[in-house]
């Protein structure tokens, strides 16, 4: 982060603690998650992934700013959001989102594919 040269970063803290991580913050940038590895469930990477969600939302719900703004990247992140979102119950629903651009272009080119048009003209598709 630091060679981004950014400058509205006021620091950076590293640390494996999320308490620590997320206190007072107002915005949040969970990129996280568990791959999915050779011979591994889905139901096994979602166990895992559980894991490591609950334990943030509930670090979010309590020592982040309850304006937090959550963005989720870590797939499957649109579970995982809901997830981190369910143990942060002080923290307004909608202040979670997550990065599914990637999910969105597939759906996309896969019904452009399907219905024999170039994808620019596929229009109004939603994923959740």
């Amino acid at each position: 982060l630091a060679d981004c040269a950014l400058p509205l970063l006021a620091g950076v803290l590293p640390t494996a603690k999320p308490e620590e991580a997320f206190k007072d913050v107002v915005a949040a940038f969970l990129v996280g998650a568990m791959p999915r590895k050779e011979g591994m469930e889905r139901k096994d990477l979602l166990a895992a992934n559980v894991r490591i969600f609950k334990e943030q939302g509930q670090a979010l719900d309590k020592v982040a700013r309850k304006d937090v703004k959550v963005l989720v990247v870590g797939n499957p992140a649109n579970t995982n959001a809901l997830i981190c979102s369910k143990y942060a119950p002080s923290i307004p629903k909608e202040n979670f989102t997550a990065m599914t651009r990637l999910d969105q272009n597939r759906a996309q080119s896969q019904l452009a594919a399907k219905i024999g048009v170039p994808v620019q003209n596929v229009k109004n598709v939603i994923i959740w």
